[in-house]
């Protein structure tokens, strides 16, 4: 039997698709259905490994885990990681199938062909693969609730959309629109996505989904009802704007648990004194989550920083994955960063790389594969070598550090030969200098307050890491707020009937349509 399916658009690329569609998950699933999230095509530095070692996007993942089903290649059969400006590693089904221009990717001439899997690279032809992915989770669960991307009416793009309208079309599935009123302009935004889409896909858009509202509703039905009047479609609810939502969006450091670093006050530490986290925001930045479970305990401030300056008064300093890892090294030195790690390194205090991160702490690197820059010296603040093979690691180790269980996950091309030091996941440490390919383990509650209580003690802090701090525990907190969003700010027996019986019929045509 095929199940129910929704697409959750927006108006805008971080309107809130992500944590909608997680939102209705969590709220379908606590009513008792087996429901799966979808994103055909993602575009994100944030990926994560599924158990059976494949890559997909951690927005999806996450999903799922709002879903409470185990993530898997189906539900992000696409995934694209910018490598620059003009081009983007190709992930299929979980695995790199090559490089690609924007050009040769969406349809225009040039890029590196990525192999036979994409027969030539272009986005219209993974359309077929994308909808089986979908076609097979219909067949598998209740409902499928797929998230856009970008928005519906990049009409330079529709002709080989497969992540919008695209699959939207094909499979006959109701489109609900999220719009960001924080922004403003929310109003403008709903037309004008409607009125530029074609008939045939208009048929489809069933209403809107206002997202982020602070105030009186009473003082938006008004525009809601016009809204109507133009468009001859309804608004399905209005979410509030929540601090503090602990999620894992596409990229940008607007989301997941450090954002309640950012909008509220710290929770107080159990020791005497606060523990100060500086990362390193380095160029093409990746699984920045990785600092989320250190944003979630009490007394820890984390902070993104880009001078030298921002380092001297960190208890500890983080050096990030990136898909970049000549370019992070380069634009370290550039910053003077680089000399401010050194100086740390030399004075014992504490210093973590993760992935890219530990491959720029490094004696030397050989890369042929990411930069193609061949030998460049690292920092050398660890006994390790590094080179990049054409084959990525992609795996979920589980061990120990520190005398804790620790679980992670590695992506990375780079091969990292550890010549001294003292064992570390992985990696090793020297001093208070670590460093990891291990993505994650931070998540693992013991090896985390562990790893602090070092922290602390190499920085001189008092500080005390709090005893009862669960990760996933906050983790599952969070994703019930989003589905207590859907639950009680939208129409969910309007959304059910949607997701069970499609888009209603009769749906007016907003003129002008598609070019």
């Amino acid at each position: 039997m095929r199940g129910g399916g929704l697409l959750v658009a927006g108006t805008t690329s971080d309107a809130g698709k992500s944590v909608v569609t997680a939102g209705i998950c969590r709220w379908l699933v606590r009513k008792g259905l087996k429901v799966a999230p979808f994103k055909g095509q993602n575009m994100s530095l944030n990926s994560f490994v599924t158990r059976e070692g494949a890559e997909i996007g951690r927005a999806q993942a996450m999903q799922a885990q709002a879903a409470r089903v185990e993530p898997t290649a189906l539900m992000n059969p696409v995934l694209l990681k910018p490598g620059s400006d003009r081009s983007s590693q190709v992930v299929l089904m979980g695995k790199p199938v090559g490089e690609m221009s924007a050009r040769g990717f969406f349809g225009g001439s040039g890029g590196s062909s990525p192999g036979k899997a994409l027969r030539g690279g272009r986005q219209k032809e993974l359309f077929e693969p994308v909808m089986a992915c979908l076609e097979e989770l219909r067949g598998m669960y209740d409902a499928v609730i797929c998230e856009g991307a970008g928005s519906p009416a990049e009409i330079n793009l529709r002709r080989t959309d497969i992540v919008n309208m695209g699959i939207a079309r094909a499979a006959r599935l109701p489109v609900v629109v999220v719009g960001d009123i924080d922004r403003g302009g929310v109003f403008a935004q709903f037309f004008g996505t409607t009125a530029l889409l074609s008939p045939e896909d208009q048929s489809l858009v069933a209403g809107y989904l206002v997202n982020k509202f602070r105030g009186d509703v009473t003082l938006l039905e008004p525009g809601l009802d016009m809204l109507y009047g133009l468009t001859g479609r309804r608004t399905f609810g209005v979410l509030p704007y929540a601090h503090g939502l602990g999620i894992d969006e596409e990229d940008g450091l607007r989301v997941s648990l450090r954002g309640t670093v950012r909008e509220s006050v710290v929770a107080p530490p159990v020791g005497a004194d606060v523990l100060r986290v500086a990362v390193c925001a380095v160029p093409l930045m990746s699984n920045f989550t990785d600092v989320d479970a250190l944003a979630a305990e009490p007394g820890v401030v984390v902070r993104f920083v880009d001078r030298p300056e921002e380092l001297v008064d960190a208890d500890l300093v983080v050096v990030p994955g990136t898909r970049g890892t000549v370019k992070a090294l380069a634009w370290l030195r550039e910053r003077g960063l680089a000399g401010e790690l050194a100086r740390r390194a030399a004075e014992g205090r504490p210093v973590l790389g993760i992935c890219g991160g530990f491959q720029v702490l490094g004696e030397h690197i050989e890369d042929e594969v990411e930069s193609k820059a061949g030998a460049v010296d690292g920092l050398g603040l660890l006994p390790v070598r590094v080179r990049f093979a054409r084959e990525k690691t992609l795996a979920r180790p589980v061990g120990e550090a520190l005398g804790e269980r620790v679980e992670g996950y590695e992506i990375h091309h780079g091969v990292a030969e550890v010549g001294g030091g003292e064992a570390f996941l992985d990696g090793c440490r020297v001093g208070s200098v670590w460093g990891t390919h291990w993505h994650g383990s931070l998540e693992s509650d013991g090896f985390r307050r562990a790893f602090l209580r070092e922290v602390a003690a190499a920085a001189g802090r008092r500080f005390v890491p709090a005893p009862d701090t669960s990760f996933g525990t906050l983790r599952e907190e969070q994703l019930d707020r989003l589905g207590d969003l859907i639950e009680e700010h939208a129409d969910t027996d309007a959304l059910l009937r949607l997701i069970e019986e499609g888009a209603p019929a009769g749906l007016p045509f907003v003129p002008p349509g598609a070019p």
